[in-house]
């Protein structure tokens, strides 16, 4: 018995350890279909991600949001906005989930893929428009980061020219945009996303500490009484706090990559996951610049809070600080838009022999291209409003409730419940309401912002 049980001893010690190797065998091929060679992210850096994603210009200009809206209605339609755009966020992790567990597949699908699957399996007569609602998705994802990188110009130029002034230099606003043409060209020929990685870093120190001192700046000689403020305005107005604030919360393309990367994705969308967390800190940052920037300076809010700091040193480093940390920031937005189209354009052309070459080319075409769209509509306020309105809005609030509303439902009905039904139908008629309203307006007020002898 001994020598029967001291040779099945071995036996069971190699199943151990054959086990446990297969069991890292299938780790690895998890991860490697997973698409991902990165390490998973924890709670807090995924938070730091999120945060990375939904802080920029947008916060800057929430000022001339409230201004738009009205020292009481501002901060109660900044809420509600904050409310649906973190719905649709959880709208869209739940449709790709499902997706996911119908075509067994490693991870989540992005943005643009989980469209298409969602009316692939969705009614019978809509599935043959899948591919051309990936498509659009993927052109209203471009539009808004090269949206994005039009604004940045624009930002960077007005806070330079600033300081130009400060110091007595009379430069035009456009040529001040051809000089930070080249360091942006520069910065956005890095083709690597793990090279971008030390370049965020700098941007968000940047971007915090920038923020810090503006509202130092603000707070330091008291705030003026809230009664002469507007405590709301008129439809137009608000059209253009619609398309500002909407601006400032998109983020939803970067909510699907951040959990798929998480060490434990369910830590996402769980009730004090990342998600409500990191968008309840967001919206504070967001309700607290806006505020404080238009109790301070009123109807002279400008389109980002540094435009008011004023000529001295210390405002000076700051828009310098700021301004670097939206430039390093650009080819972060620039990335994403260029890792959708390259593939395209490299087969359109047969540049497959030299794809480096072709894509420096490409990415240096598209630089220039931003920069014409800045040089045409200098008005920093009226952009980022357009933008907003324009590209934002389908991607933050038309897309979720129209997928939502093609998939089969959990309780096995053939269609969405009335309940379900009712509050998508709602949030469609919103978005589009604000769609509409918020670009005529945009555009409107940029065409007449033509005619005006000063630019910014």
């Amino acid at each position: 018995m001994d020598v029967e049980s001291s040779k099945q001893q071995p036996n069971q010690s190699d199943n151990t350890e054959l086990s446990n190797v297969t069991s890292d065998t299938k780790k690895k091929d998890e991860s490697k279909s997973s698409g991902t060679n990165h390490p998973p992210t924890s709670y807090m850096e995924t938070i730091i991600h999120l945060f990375k994603g939904n802080i920029g210009p947008g916060l800057f200009a929430m000022g001339d949001a409230f201004k738009n809206g009205g020292i009481v209605v501002a901060p109660i339609l900044t809420i509600v906005i904050a409310f649906i755009s973190i719905h649709c966020q959880h709208i869209l992790i739940n449709c790709s989930e499902k997706m996911r567990v119908l075509r067994n597949d490693p991870t989540c699908a992005d943005y643009a893929d989980t469209v298409e699957q969602c009316f692939e399996n969705g009614p019978q007569k809509l599935r043959n428009w899948s591919k051309i609602m990936k498509t659009v998705v993927n052109i209203f994802i471009c539009l808004t980061q090269f949206g994005f990188c039009c604004i940045y110009f624009v930002f960077i130029s007005s806070n330079f020219n600033q300081i130009f002034h400060a110091y007595n230099i009379t430069i035009d606003v456009h040529i001040v945009m051809l000089l930070i043409f080249v360091p942006i060209l520069l910065v956005s020929l890095i083709t690597n996303l793990k090279w971008l990685a030390p370049v965020s870093l700098i941007a968000n120190i940047c971007m915090i500490v920038g923020l810090a001192i503006t509202m130092y700046y603000a707070l330091k000689d008291g705030l003026p009484d809230i009664k002469e403020r507007e405590l709301y305005t008129n439809s137009r107005q608000l059209a253009l706090f619609f398309g500002t604030a909407i601006f400032a919360f998109e983020g939803i393309a970067l909510v699907l990559p951040l959990k798929n990367t998480m060490a434990k994705p369910y830590n996402f969308e769980s009730p004090l996951g990342v998600l409500n967390v990191g968008m309840f800190l967001v919206t504070f940052m967001f309700m607290f610049a806006g505020s404080v920037g238009y109790i301070k300076w009123g109807e002279g809010v400008g389109g980002s809070l540094t435009l008011n700091l004023g000529d001295s040193i210390l405002a000076q480093c700051v828009k310098v600080m700021v301004s670097l940390g939206v430039l390093l920031g650009y080819p972060l937005q620039f990335f994403i838009a260029i890792q959708i189209m390259w593939p395209n354009v490299m087969n359109l052309f047969n540049l497959q022999k030299k794809p480096l070459c072709g894509e420096l080319i490409f990415r240096t075409i598209m630089v220039i291209v931003t920069l014409g769209v800045a040089e045409l509509v200098p008005a920093l306020s009226l952009f980022i409003s357009l933008i907003g309105a324009l590209c934002s809005t389908a991607l933050a609030l038309v897309f979720p409730p129209m997928i939502e509303l093609l998939i089969k439902p959990d309780n096995g009905n053939k269609g969405p419940g009335c309940a379900l039904l009712i509050k998508n139908v709602l949030i469609l008629i919103l978005s589009l309401l604000g769609f509409a309203t918020g670009t005529y307006e945009s555009l409107n007020q940029i065409i007449k912002h033509f005619g005006s002898p000063d630019p910014i």
